[in-house]
């Protein structure tokens, strides 16, 4: 396989740590992302790194025993290491405070913590066997002051830092899930639910492992993720993924099913807002995403993988070391590895080899693997990086060898449109508000975000119709289509054309002759007035001679001021347009000669030059009996570059009678 037809890699830069061994244990911290190595209890070492910080923080502790847990607080500020079922210590990273360690113990009688989650820079739960509790930790005191806790048999946890919630597996079977919510000094309980395992279980021991179960942000809203190895109906084969909407308020409901139509060993992560499903025994992974149409039966949407199942790209490991050794050859690293441990969103950590990767999808190769084009839209449209993949799908259909028909084009242009819209629909909203007086600092009014999937009309313009509109070898016939498709389109959504639009659409239409086209286009309004556009007919008269007639009606039904059209048409270089325009008014006799000139003279266009010239001293003659300008007008430096050109023999003679 080429490079094109992965979909899914690996970063480039990964975090090295020491990988695992006898000696030296690997943690990882899933609110920092951080991977702690922690060699002989801290003794000779931690080492401590993140995808975000280059610099790596090393410390030493004390060997009070065999560490379970280990984490910063929020920016680094507090370590808490649990060593202990009853304890968890800390130690204060803040500049100038003490470095002495404290110690907390957790409040229920009997109870053993399962592990802790920092939920700010100074805030952290544990969680226990019996329940959970919320505390405050104190640095400059050096202790902690419990905020609030709540007593509850659980098996298991899980904390999804994104969401700030944690969940506790509850019950005997483990499948009634209760969330907790965390936010500035509160713990909020929301209400529990509870998993559908595949079958009714045959014993009452803990049914529904922690492995199953993921919790992700998907298209900004929480989910809970469950693996269910076999299906509830008899008649499907496989497992699939069932994804529990778990609000802020009002109770988690189950919103979308992920068929995976195999069995096997799986693993989770959420990639730029797509599911990715790995599969170890195949090797190869899927992607879903929920934005897309799938089945519905009325509560729940059943989705089947975006594209056929792939590899992630083949990864070579760089070899370390001093500059000599580093020449040997990369070495190829074990995708879908047994040691590998995938954590929320996009982490892959890989203990045996000392590396983190964040998964990333590649979107260009998804291009030529997903044929509808429509379907292909709505998929890139909720992709971060799509601008540029877009753009190219669209030069794509429009060229020779994979040209689309009409009404794909028409669905794409369609597509992009609508976001474009709601785009500017958000823009106008926010400008409304706040001239109508909102403060910027309302917590109400956000200025909308532009993403990569706004595609607006300089972006269709510069990218895609001007490069369609000047091959050679397109039939004129489709070009035309394509363009008035998509200021069909534009119109369809109420989006104001720009002018630039039209301008390709009458250059083409000249280009190939088709005057009457342009003619009935203008009557129709179908390309609406501008003054850009006024200039550009007024230009083509020497071609279409209606032109002219057309463009000034144009002019008129804008109620431009002649003198400002005029204006126009010289900031244009169409200085012979602009001297027709003023004699078809009748404005001839009284314009400035040397505003004339010098706009003849920027166009370096000798000839033009002459004929300005010409037309100058003979309206001189017809007034004033003499062809020379007066030193009032000016024109000094005028005349002596026409001698210089065309010789003082050029210069007309006045007549006598």
């Amino acid at each position: 396989m080429g490079e094109e037809d992965y979909y899914l890699e690996l970063c480039e830069r990964p975090v090295h740590f020491e990988k695992a061994n006898p000696v030296n244990c690997v943690f990882f911290d899933e609110a920092n992302k951080q991977v702690f190595a922690v060699r002989s209890g801290g003794a000779t070492g931690v080492v401590v790194k993140g995808p975000e910080d280059r610099n790596p923080i090393s410390f030493r502790m004390e060997d009070k025993g065999e560490v379970k847990c280990i984490k910063f607080s929020l920016e680094n500020k507090i370590l808490a290491v649990q060593r202990t079922s009853k304890t968890v210590d800390f130690s204060n990273f803040i500049p100038d405070s003490s470095q002495l360690e404290y110690t907390q113990e957790c409040k229920t009688k009997n109870a053993n913590i399962l592990g802790f989650c920092w939920t700010s820079s100074t805030e952290i739960v544990f969680i226990t066997d019996q329940g959970i509790e919320f505390y405050q930790v104190l640095p400059e005191k050096r202790n902690l002051k419990l905020l609030k806790s709540q007593n509850i048999n659980v098996n298991w946890y899980m904390y999804c830092p994104e969401g700030a919630v944690i969940l506790l597996s509850t019950t005997v079977l483990g499948n009634v899930l209760q969330p907790f919510y965390f936010r500035a000094g509160t713990m909020s309980k929301l209400p529990k639910f509870e998993i559908e395992l595949p079958a009714v279980p045959k014993s009452t021991k803990l049914n529904l492992s922690e492995r199953d179960i993921a919790m992700a942000t998907i298209y900004g809203q929480l989910y809970v993720l469950f693996l269910r190895h076999h299906s509830r109906t008899s008649n499907s084969t496989g497992a699939e993924v069932v994804l529990y909407h778990l609000p802020r308020e009002g109770a988690c409901k189950k919103t979308h099913i992920l068929k995976l139509s195999r069995t096997g060993k799986f693993a989770l992560n959420v990639v730029d807002n797509l599911v990715v499903v790995h599969h170890q025994d195949t090797e190869t992974s899927v992607i879903f995403d929920i934005k897309l149409r799938g089945e519905f039966d009325g509560t729940v949407t059943f989705h089947h993988p975006v594209l056929p199942a792939r590899s992630i790209q083949p990864y070579q490991i760089p070899v370390a070391g001093p500059a000599p050794v580093t020449s040997q050859s990369p070495v190829p690293c074990k995708l879908y590895s047994s040691s590998w441990i995938v954590f929320q969103p996009d982490i892959i950590i890989s203990a045996s080899q000392g590396y983190l990767w964040n998964l990333q999808v590649k979107l260009q190769p998804i291009v030529n693997l997903l044929p509808d084009k429509g379907r292909l839209m709505d998929f890139l449209l909720q992709r971060k990086e799509c601008k540029m993949v877009i753009l190219s799908v669209c030069s794509q259909m429009l060229s020779e060898s994979d040209r689309a028909t009409l009404p794909v084009i028409a669905t794409v242009f369609d597509k992009l449109n609508h976001e474009y819209k709601k785009y500017l629909d958000a823009e106008q909203s926010y400008t409304m508000a706040l001239e109508a007086g909102q403060s910027r600092s309302s917590p109400l009014l956000k200025r909308p975000v532009r993403t990569q999937a706004v595609i607006d009309q300089s972006d269709m313009y510069t990218h895609v119709l001007s490069v369609f509109t000047e091959k050679k070898d397109m039939p004129h016939k489709f070009v035309i289509a394509v363009l008035m498709e998509y200021i069909r389109s534009l119109n369809q959504f109420q989006i104001t054309v720009q002018h630039y639009l039209h301008e390709l659409v009458i250059k083409t239409l000249v280009q190939h002759n088709l005057f009457y086209m342009l003619h009935q286009f203008l009557q129709y309004h179908v390309l609406s007035d501008s003054k850009p556009l006024a200039c550009l007919l007024l230009s083509l008269e020497s071609f279409y001679p209606p032109a002219h007639q057309l463009s000034l009606d144009m002019l008129k039904r804008l109620s431009t001021a002649n003198d400002e059209i005029v204006e126009v048409l010289l900031s244009k270089h169409q200085v012979l347009a602009a001297l027709r325009f003023i004699r078809g008014i009748g404005g001839h006799d009284n314009i400035s000669a040397r505003k004339f000139l010098d706009a003849a003279k920027q166009t370096e266009d000798n000839m033009l030059f002459y004929t300005i010239f010409r037309f100058f001293e003979q309206r001189n003659q017809r007034l004033r009996g003499n062809p020379n300008f007066t030193p009032g007008e000016h024109c000094e430096e005028h005349v002596a570059f026409f001698k210089q050109v065309f010789g003082d023999q050029a210069l007309m003679r006045p007549t006598t009678f």
